[in-house]
């Protein structure tokens, strides 16, 4: 008995996953809940189980596919015997169709042979001024630089598509055919991955359907510094950093409480408005496959070296790709920091349904001015506060950023108001 395993479901709204690896070939034996296969969807990695144990009969997919849920992947032999009828009820009608043959007894037969000799076939000259490909084909065709008549479709049918495009253009490079003329320069096409997918959907989800203002301050951290650094080794002692992250992880949870409007997610078409009563800070993280951002939940009860390890646990995670949609999910807010990079002030994107948004950048030593005379180089840390118009005014803005700001360079007003 075989069972035909299809994708299984991958998570909410989420219809497809590309496959990073297909981890059993034709002939393997396998156990019931073994890893067939490793997806990447959404932003997350995840292994999916066999079923059944068995023996795999059939792979049909392969690294690099991009598989839809409830599409076939595996057959798999001497599995569960219940899926077992469901392949037998298709086998009988087609026993059943031996039955036309008597229909093709009769003269008749020669009238399905003219449709594999039409005169189009026969009409090379004209093939190569009118070629059959789609808008979107011809399209990448132009931005590629490619003279599309001089594709070769690999499809029987003799339509081109994007891969034959993609696959001309890679010869093209590898110097086996002409460009076309007046093309600046090589190309190089590649498909995008899932987390960049993922990423390019739901900013401009973000982008088109939120109002940003973005608030810009600079922070006194000269103080900060000192304590970070001289309460540095409790954190190491337990094998975690104590970043200028993970303390601004604490003080946001504490603003947050003051302002709980930077806390809520709106619905529009309902004119209602969700406070939460839970404090869960997301976290932009850069890795090599793109952008994620895993979630330390709860930051207002832990203090600051439980942040700590919370925080360099799920980036380690992130950054080894095996992040599960799970860490991602349940956000309240989000910070974003480029300090570690460089620059100084910019405009992170609303992460919805969340309202706001800080940004962070590196700081830098500064000359200032005291109320009477010139003091000591500070070193300052740009902030950059975007949020969502609908919801939260320029002024409510003003002063979040300040309290943040105030609660920096005075912690003592956490256990104040926070």
């Amino acid at each position: 008995m075989a069972i035909e395993f299809k994708l299984p479901e991958l998570g909410e709204n989420i219809e497809s996953g590309d496959v990073v690896s297909v981890l059993v070939a034709v002939g393997d034996t396998v156990a019931e809940g073994q890893s067939l296969l490793e997806i990447e969807a959404g932003k997350a990695s995840m292994e999916i189980p066999s079923p059944a144990a068995g023996t795999i009969a059939a792979v049909h997919v392969a690294q690099g596919d991009t598989v839809k849920v409830g599409q076939l992947a595996f057959t798999i032999e001497g599995g569960a015997a219940t899926p077992a009828p469901a392949p037998k009820k298709p086998a009988a009608p087609e026993k059943a169709k031996p039955a036309p043959a008597v229909e093709k007894a009769p003269a008749p037969a020669p009238t399905p042979k003219a449709e594999p000799a039409p005169v189009v076939e026969k009409a090379p000259a004209p093939a190569e001024k009118a070629v059959s490909a789609a808008p979107n084909v011809r399209r990448l065709a132009r931005e590629l630089g490619v003279d599309i008549h001089e594709v070769v479709p690999a499809a029987p049918g003799g339509r081109i598509s994007m891969e034959d495009v993609k696959n001309y253009a890679k010869q093209s490079m590898a110097g086996g055919v002409k460009r076309k003329p007046g093309v600046a320069g090589a190309v190089h096409v590649e498909k995008m991955s899932q987390i960049r997918k993922a990423t390019m959907a739901h900013m401009t989800h973000c982008w088109t359907t939120i109002p940003h203002v973005t608030q810009h301050d600079m922070a006194d951290i000269t103080k900060l510094e000192e304590l970070r650094k001289r309460f540095a080794p409790k954190a190491e002692a337990v094998g975690a950093k104590l970043t200028v992250t993970a303390i601004l992880m604490k003080v946001v949870a504490s603003a947050l409480k003051v302002f709980p409007k930077f806390n809520c997610s709106i619905d529009p078409e309902k004119a209602e408005i969700t406070y939460k009563e839970f404090y869960n800070i997301g976290i932009a993280v850069d890795t090599e496959k793109g952008l994620m951002v895993p979630v330390i939940r709860d930051a207002d009860q832990k203090n600051m070296v439980d942040i700590a390890v919370a925080l360099g646990e799920i980036a380690k995670k992130a950054r080894a790709g095996q992040i599960g949609l799970a860490d991602m999910q349940g956000g309240t807010f989000t910070i974003t920091n480029l300090g570690g990079i460089g620059g100084s002030f910019f405009t992170p994107i609303v992460n919805s349904p969340e309202v706001a948004i800080l940004g962070v950048g590196r700081a830098i030593m500064d000359p200032c001015i005291g109320k009477n005379e010139m003091c000591a180089p500070r070193l300052r840390m740009p902030l950059s506060l975007s949020y969502d118009h609908r919801i939260i005014d320029g002024a409510d803005g003003a002063r979040f950023l300040r309290w943040i700001v105030e609660a920096i360079e005075e912690p003592m007003l956490i256990s104040l108001e926070g």
